[in-house]
């Protein structure tokens, strides 16, 4: 009984100890050093386009200008061309971005723009025209202290640049 009793407390001990250790690491995540990660959208492929449902991968890249590793949990985010929802959801892939370091990864996106397809034929029958979109989310970053970075980004893309002959 009492050799349990000292193992109990032994493991109690270990536990504090590691979990003592763990935050004394995590403690950048509650400073003001930490600087926010760069998150860029680089491409969009198109996997499929039927009538109902179209599938996509957003290639994207983050860029961790810190002086330490950068665990990222997800994102969530909400794509809109000229205003008009193109795709939303998240993304729960969990990957570490090295220090002063970058890391691309691969979103897949299923919409179904049916709804919008009248607008989305008149932007095509205009393909020197450009249409804006807008890309918003929110990436999770860190294990126990947790912090999420707001993410905005404005931009316009020609449609005749991505329509093949």
């Amino acid at each position: 009984m009492l050799y349990q009793a000292q193992m109990r407390n032994f493991i109690r001990l270990v536990l504090i100890a590691l979990l003592g250790s763990s935050l004394a690491s995590c403690s950048t995540w509650v400073s003001d050093d930490f600087a926010d990660p760069q998150v860029q959208l680089l491409r969009v492929e198109v996997v499929k386009a039927k009538l109902l449902e179209q599938s996509f991968i957003l290639h994207m890249r983050i860029e961790n200008p810190n002086d330490f590793s950068l665990p990222v949990r997800g994102l969530a985010y909400r794509v809109e061309l000229n205003g008009v929802p193109f795709a939303s959801g998240q993304n729960n892939t969990w990957f570490t971005v090295p220090a002063g370091g970058r890391h691309d990864f691969q979103v897949p996106v299923q919409t179904n723009l049916w709804r919008h397809v009248r607008r989305i034929v008149r932007w095509l029958e205009k393909p020197d025209e450009a249409v804006r979109y807008q890309f918003t989310g929110q990436v999770k970053t860190g294990f126990l202290f947790t912090r999420s970075v707001q993410l905005r980004r404005n931009g316009e893309i020609i449609p005749g640049t991505l329509i093949n002959d």
